[in-house]
């Protein structure tokens, strides 16, 4: 969550995560960590390089879309979504419109990982804080 949390005040390619890269160096965050909050946007210029750098692009928008999913469930639960769930709602373009497929794909490709099982491995994780997420159920 510390990738984003200069988004909402600063939500333009010109600004994020440029400015929350500032705030975090001027608090004394290390350059590996602040490095990676960069390259998690592509239009920042830094590349991926280390494996947190990609874990962190490859998890960024497919969290964000596996909690859409959930929200959509009748218990607004992660207890009720699966890889399977995830991945049919991918097929609709209409659902999360603004959630990139293209970056969800490539973020398991670079990690060299199946969409599939990385999906599953995701939602697991997330699971495990679903009611710190809000996304325990009602």
């Amino acid at each position: 969550m510390l990738h984003d949390f200069d988004y909402e005040r600063f939500p333009s390619a010109e600004q994020h995560p440029f400015v929350g890269n500032k705030l975090l160096e001027e608090r004394g965050y290390a350059e590996d960590v602040r490095r990676a909050i960069l390259s998690h946007a592509d239009y920042s210029g830094v590349p991926r390089q280390t494996h947190m750098e990609k874990v962190l692009f490859a998890c960024d928008e497919l969290a964000g879309f596996i909690t859409a999913t959930a929200l959509m469930k009748p218990s607004k639960s992660l207890a009720e979504v699966d890889s399977k769930s995830v991945r049919k709602k991918m097929k609709d373009k209409a659902f999360a419109r603004s959630v990139s497929r293209g970056d969800i794909v490539n973020g398991a490709a670079d990690l060299g990982v199946d969409l599939e099982e990385h999906i599953a491995f995701c939602i697991e994780a997330m699971k495990k804080i679903a009611a710190e997420l809000g996304l325990a159920g009602s």
